[in-house]
């Protein structure tokens, strides 16, 4: 009789272990999975914008694939301070996301007091479209080619005026490269909208105006610009005869701007991985290829370190583009 108390003991103990680890799958599946409710995706612009019309895009795709909503909030403002001190205020659990961008990489020199480190408070998730700046003349226009504008330059220092939009953005800082990468004297008008930027070169108050697809597309479209050149690496789907300023004889004149998604610095490594997929899955989708392209964007995700090592170089990178125009912080 006496082994037969250890016996009992050890059965109900396997019992109990049996019963328990079949209870096991269902209780984690009981806790709660990531997204637990509605994702914010914080952006640092208006509505109606580009990037808001690609956030949108990306926001649809990615509600239908994590089952829970994906709401796009625009926080405009001073060099996206408002929706990265929003992300950075939140919980960081990947429900509060943010947009930044290669002009958030300017930002770090041009602003006085940005009040947050973009490289090391945001932890990058992934891309999400690509673009470039164009070059643009009137139809009219004497150059033929980018070169041909280079040297007429060279020939005439400080006598030719390009525009482009404020001091200090994206497409204004591509013409202080241009400037600095061809050890030109050129006059950099800038202008506050793109109706004052339109009719200041059909007037001839410039002879060139630097920009994007989309803002130039109505008068490219009625042939009143012609495109010499653009900034990317190589030659972008919707302007494949219109060569690069590395084709024009720039070695290394690339400026490629891009919109990446970013989360608070401390969210999970594991819900960074989940998002990176699911944002690589909606953007490479054809659908959303063909969406971004009617916008003159480039669809592209790619991964996190990726998404990381460009943000970092582009902050080296404009501000010594930043310095030796002598931009003064504001």
């Amino acid at each position: 009789m006496s082994g037969v108390a250890p016996i009992a003991r050890w059965a109900a103990t396997a019992l109990l272990l049996a019963v328990w680890g079949m209870a096991l799958p269902v209780t984690a599946k009981a806790q709660p999975g990531f997204p637990e409710r509605p994702i914010r995706l914080v952006i640092p612009f208006g509505p109606g914008g580009i990037a808001d019309v690609h956030s949108r895009i990306l926001a649809d795709g990615l509600s239908k694939r994590l089952g829970k909503p994906v709401l796009v909030e625009n926080k405009a403002g001073g060099f996206g301070i408002a929706a990265a001190r929003d992300v950075l205020n939140s919980p960081p659990d990947g429900h509060t996301l943010t947009l930044l961008s290669n002009g958030t990489a300017s930002s770090v020199s041009l602003a006085k007091n940005l009040t947050f480190d973009p490289v090391n408070d945001f932890a990058p998730i992934a891309n999400v479209v690509y673009f470039d700046f164009l070059m643009v003349v009137s139809a009219n226009s004497p150059y033929k080619s980018l070169a041909e504008f280079i040297a007429d330059a060279r020939n005439s220092p400080g006598k030719l005026n390009v525009g482009t939009a404020a001091h200090g953005s994206s497409a204004n800082l591509v013409a202080e490269l241009l400037k600095q990468a061809t050890a030109t004297d050129f006059r950099i008008l800038t202008y506050r909208n793109a109706s004052e930027r339109t009719i200041a070169l059909l007037r001839g108050d410039v002879v060139m105006l630097f920009d994007t697809y989309t803002v130039f597309k109505p008068q490219l479209d009625s042939n009143e610009f012609r495109a010499i050149a653009t900034t990317t690496a190589k030659r972008t789907p919707w302007f494949p005869n219109v060569p690069t300023a590395i084709e024009s004889g720039l070695k290394d004149f690339e400026v490629t701007s891009w919109n990446g998604i970013f989360a608070h610095a401390k969210t999970p490594r594991a819900i960074i991985n989940r998002l990176n997929r699911e944002i690589n899955e909606v953007i490479a989708n054809p659908e959303s290829v063909s969406r971004m392209r009617t916008l003159g964007l480039e669809a592209g995700a790619g991964t996190a370190e990726a998404l990381h090592d460009r943000l970092k170089n582009d902050v080296e990178k404009w501000a010594k583009v930043i310095k030796a125009a002598k931009i003064v912080p504001e």
